[in-house]
């Protein structure tokens, strides 16, 4: 029979045995040694079905295939945008990939995306080179105009979304935002009033501070509870 050792988001180091048995697989931030599954790195205990996996509590951002991220246009050529998406090298997006409508020959690349423009894309393709090719064909992936950008340590966005999204949704509802989470750690938080944004914004923060404790949602309905109400005052 098998036994988990360490509980669900709970921490742990290189060398933590994690699970005894043969019933679980290491996934990433795992290993197995004989009928032990140990941690590789620091980070936060997850299950998910039979694989056991570490998120790291830091650490930079690496691109995978199907990232949704938030990016900032950092310049152009005659026929693609380059793209900070947080990582070490620029993203490019082409003419091809960032409209489905016919862009005449010389036809200036500004009228769709202009240099410090914001935008919510997708990771296409990331090359054994390192390049990385964005798409903007996909439900919900624009232009962000407005609103604010936070920057929180990437591993932790799916703390700040939720399960099925319950986070992320609760923050939306006490504040009336408008969220986007970038899976390269960037939040984009539109909201009616700069009030509003900061309270978001410090729920955020808050969640990247203390992703790794117990107990967080009730942290953050309290949170949102007791600033909703000064904002009222």
């Amino acid at each position: 029979m098998s036994t988990l050792v360490v509980e669900e988001r709970q921490v742990v180091i290189p060398g933590d045995t994690l699970a005894e048995g043969m019933d679980f697989l290491p996934g990433k931030g795992a290993y197995r040694e004989g009928d032990h599954i140990l941690s590789s790195r620091l980070g936060l205990m997850n299950v998910s079905g039979r694989i056991i996996n570490v998120i790291p509590l830091s650490g930079r951002y690496v691109p995978r295939r199907d990232d949704v991220v938030i990016g900032f246009v950092k310049d152009m050529s005659y026929s693609s945008w380059f793209v900070d998406i947080g990582y070490a090298y620029e993203a490019s997006l082409s003419m091809k990939d960032a409209t489905a409508d016919f862009i005449e020959r010389g036809s200036s690349l500004s009228d769709y995306f202009a240099v410090g423009e914001i935008i919510l894309t997708r990771v296409n393709n990331v090359t054994k080179e390192g390049n990385i090719d964005l798409t903007m064909k996909g439900p919900g992936l624009r232009k962000l105009i407005g609103g604010k950008i936070l920057e929180i340590t990437s591993s932790k966005v799916p703390r700040v979304v939720g399960k099925q999204g319950s986070m992320i949704s609760l923050i939306k509802d006490k504040t009336g935002c408008n969220i986007f989470a970038g899976q390269n750690g960037r939040i984009w938080i539109h909201g009616a009033s700069p009030e509003a944004e900061k309270i978001a914004s410090d729920a955020i923060l808050l969640i990247n501070e203390k992703a790794h404790t117990s107990g967080l949602t009730k942290k953050v309905e309290e949170f949102l509870a007791k600033h909703a109400l000064e904002s009222q005052k």
